[in-house]
């Protein structure tokens, strides 16, 4: 069975810093692209950031670049969110997602397994 499982949300002054670690179990990490997403209450769950099986292809939002870097460690079955300079815009629920192939996507339809969501606000 499939499971991914978020850590790291919480609570943080804007112009904080925050890092979100989702752990893959039940697959084989190293073949997954990996992505995060994120959904403000009222709002659609809208990409934040991707990168492909071995890390050399890196997306991200618009809104978010400069801002938050995505990596990954396959040793540890553990892809990572860095997210600095936060501010109260990036208040959501953090779902991390997998994909069945290697190459990475910015969209929601081409993720096949997901994560149950950490929670971040950021407070001004």
């Amino acid at each position: 069975q499939v499971q991914l499982v978020e850590s790291g949300g919480g609570l943080v002054q804007a112009g904080g810093s925050l890092r979100l670690s989702c752990v893959l179990s039940g697959r084989t990490f190293s073949s997954n692209a990996m992505g995060w997403f994120r959904q403000a209450p009222g709002k659609e769950r809208d990409f934040v950031a991707g990168i492909n099986w071995n890390g050399g292809n890196t997306y991200y939002a618009d809104s978010v670049k400069g801002r938050f870097t995505i990596s990954r460690e396959n040793a540890k079955n553990t892809v990572y969110l860095q997210m600095n300079s936060l501010k109260p815009e990036d208040t959501a629920v953090y779902y991390c997602a997998a994909r069945y192939y290697g190459a990475g996507s910015r969209f929601h339809n081409d993720y096949a397994y997901w994560g149950q969501g950490t929670q971040v606000t950021v407070s001004s």
